[in-house]
């Protein structure tokens, strides 16, 4: 897991900066402090940089990266980790083909001379993000995982495309340009990104499952894209139905045994983290079976009992043995570390668990772990969220009675009280350009549809203007493959929408891989193995939400090892509490208002209305204001919060400067040219 970055020039006569190549390692080592490496192929127009943490083979010299093959046809940086590694090792050395390293990311390149790109992607199991650049065919191609575990930006500018693992590493180079769109503003302010777009002007991300073709030809540089994998839900009328529901179980219980078997392949020890839900203690439950040694789990505990999960956490580490290592975090700690928070998310965040996770991933950084396993990805396959059970009752039961129905929903609401404004909507969101693609309004979608005519109001004059009449509900659902949704049952369109927007967007960013590796840490979501999701789709969707249990196939394949509270409990949306909850934490959301969110700040910006701002906070502290519009404007004060901070650390700021100095501070220089 690691860092990386790079420069396609449009003219092969361009060389590329190598000491540039080293700023842009430099100012991601935080995701890989054990060294860095720049590549480039002279008279060629192409370098790589590699920032490395070291968790397959841990030899210095073998495991260097970037990769150039003993021809020089072949360039490859690589970001992540690829399972089952060994055995596609040991096919390819049989077959005569040699490495020169025991790292997992070698497998790519060779498997790319044998092969090519269009046969070796099916072959690659796990996390990832490589760019790779043939000689012959005068390409690049740039490549992200199935599900977008592994982040992959890119800009197009008059110095050539630029790409890399985070945003200031694009940034790191000064012909790419550093400021916020309208669009991508306002989708800031309301959460939920476009599918592939940043906030940033001209700056993309290679979507999930995609690669991205960059050719060189008549002096420029031409891009394209397609997709070589999808989660793939079958029609309704393609579904096996000779499938019962003990197939069903012993296949999703034989799928995740082997994603969690594969995934506890290091050279270093790894452990879990461990809340009170399924699917982190399923997790642990079967590393804890597969494991000779006790495993170590870490477990986040807030100190609001109704938000603290922590108590069936310690039940299933007792359990199964593991030595449960528990940080306990306060209002305090978490606005305390916002800025440094959103510094590695580079995009705003709507609930301080963001924060959390950070302060875990410093945590176990900080007890000599580098790889953790998790339980992201299995609410959006198996059905887990609130939203989805609320899309079952209302779109995918055709025999439930009216009454029946409202009943459901009423029950759905008062247990997810606390979140609402959040997880569920407090009111129905209709939009016209979901429900053509969906044939309804997603329920995941609808708390932050309903944040959106808040944000006009809040914008300064010129982006306001400049979005008048945009419809964020249309940007969205032009990005989804109708392909994917036509002819498939409610729960499936739910859950593929889910997977496309709030998984990427935000599970997996600010959730996941940037606060993870923010302290040199990689996440393992044993639950986004492919082979695990493609037995999770064959699942009919009344096995996955049951009746009212969601998750039910998952809760019987794994009911040997949960604790009895926990397979009877609902599911629980793990999130911080809220500003509004506690008076400290108000108070230190508050103390980054005055500071961010000043007239001064506002001004100096030039993104936000300074009446609009004061109108939201004196809505905020109404009295008439009921709980529900506190939880959605906590998060669009967390938003507004976040635009700003992220105006000062990569628009305002140098971003090429600091890079220089870090690449000083670290002591990383291009190594001088070889005398011919």
């Amino acid at each position: 897991m690691c860092g990386i970055g790079g420069v396609f020039r449009a003219s092969g006569a361009e060389g590329v900066d190598p000491q540039l190549l080293v700023n842009m390692a430099a100012i991601q080592a935080h995701r890989g402090p054990d060294g860095f490496g720049i590549e480039s192929i002279e008279g060629v127009g192409v370098g790589f940089c590699h920032a490395r943490l070291s968790i397959i083979d841990l030899n210095e010299s073998r495991g260097r990266q970037p990769f150039l093959s003993e021809d020089r046809q072949v360039l490859m940086a690589h970001n992540g980790e690829f399972y089952d590694f060994q055995r596609i090792r040991a096919d390819l050395t049989a077959q005569g083909m040699r490495f020169s390293s025991k790292s997992d990311s070698e497998i790519l390149l060779r498997l790319y001379q044998q092969q090519g790109l269009e046969q070796t992607l099916p072959l690659l199991r796990g996390e990832f993000a490589f760019a790779l650049f043939d000689r012959q065919q005068d390409c690049l191609y740039l490549v992200r995982d199935r599900f977008g575990v592994k982040p992959q930006y890119w800009a197009m500018t008059p110095d050539g495309l630029v790409f890399g693992s985070e945003l200031k590493v694009l940034f790191a180079h000064p012909a790419v340009e550093r400021r916020f769109t309208s669009a991508g503003l306002f989708h800031q302010l309301m959460q939920t990104m476009v599918p592939g777009t940043t906030a940033f002007a001209g700056v993309h991300q290679v979507k999930p499952g995609h690669v991205l073709k960059v050719q060189r030809r008549n002096g420029g540089l031409e891009v394209s894209e397609w997709a070589y994998w999808d989660v793939n839900f079958p029609r309704q009328a393609d579904r096996d139905r000779n499938l019962d529901e003990a197939h069903h179980i012993a296949s999703v219980r034989s799928a995740l045994l082997e994603a969690v078997e594969l995934r506890m392949v290091a050279d270093v020890p790894v452990g879990c983290y461990l809340s009170g839900g399924i699917d982190s203690c399923s997790i642990l439950g079967l590393a804890s079976a597969v494991s000779q040694s006790p495993v170590k789990a870490f477990t986040i505990g807030f100190d609001d009992a109704r938000y603290d999960e922590s108590p069936i956490a310690e039940e299933m580490a007792q359990a199964t043995g593991a030595q449960q290592d528990v940080m306990r975090l306060s209002g305090r700690e978490l606005y305390g570390h916002m800025e440094q928070t959103l510094w590695h998310t580079e995009r705003t965040i709507y609930n301080t668990l963001a924060v959390a996770k950070y302060l875990m991933s410093r945590h176990v950084n900080s007890v000599d772990y580098k790889v953790v396993m998790t339980g992201e990805g299995s609410d959006e396959l198996f059905g887990g969220y609130p939203a989805f059970r609320r899309d079952m009752f209302l779109h995918g039961l055709d025999d439930l009675a009216d009454a029946e129905r409202a009943r459901w929903e009423s029950v759905l609401q008062d247990s997810n009280a606390l979140v609402q404004g959040a997880m569920l909507a407090a009111d129905q969101v209709d939009d016209p350009a979901l429900a053509a693609v969906v044939g309804f309004t997603p329920s995941c979608l609808q708390p932050w549809l309903a944040c959106a005519p808040l944000v006009p109001d809040l914008l300064a004059d010129d982006h306001r203007q400049a979005l008048d009449g945009y419809s964020p509900g249309q940007a969205i659902a032009d990005q989804l493959d109708p392909e994917q949704l036509e002819g498939r049952h409610a729960l499936d369109k739910a859950q593929y929408v889910w997977i496309k927007t709030m998984l990427e967007g935000q599970i997996l960013t600010w959730g996941g891989d940037r606060v993870d590796m923010a302290h040199s840490m990689e996440a393992r979501p044993a639950f986004l193995d492919h082979h695990l999701a493609e037995a999770a789709v064959q699942v009919p969707p009344e096995l996955r939400i049951k009746g009212k249990t969601e998750k039910y196939v998952l809760r019987e394949a794994m009911a040997g090892l949960l604790p009895e509270v926990l397979y009877k409990r609902e599911k629980f949306a793990f999130m911080a509490p809220p500003a509004h909850t506690e008076p400290e934490k108000w108070q230190q959301m508050k103390r980054l208002a005055d500071d961010y969110l000043s007239d001064a700040a506002i001004d100096a910006a030039g993104l936000l209305s300074k009446a609009g701002v004061r109108a939201l906070f004196a809505r905020h502290e109404h009295p008439a204001t009921t709980d529900a519009e506190r939880v959605q404007m906590d998060a669009v004060i967390n938003h507004l919060l976040g635009v700003q901070m992220l105006h000062r650390m990569f628009v305002a700021a140098d971003l090429p400067e600091m890079a220089r100095q870090e690449a000083d501070r670290l002591g990383w220089h291009a190594p001088a040219p070889i005398p011919v």
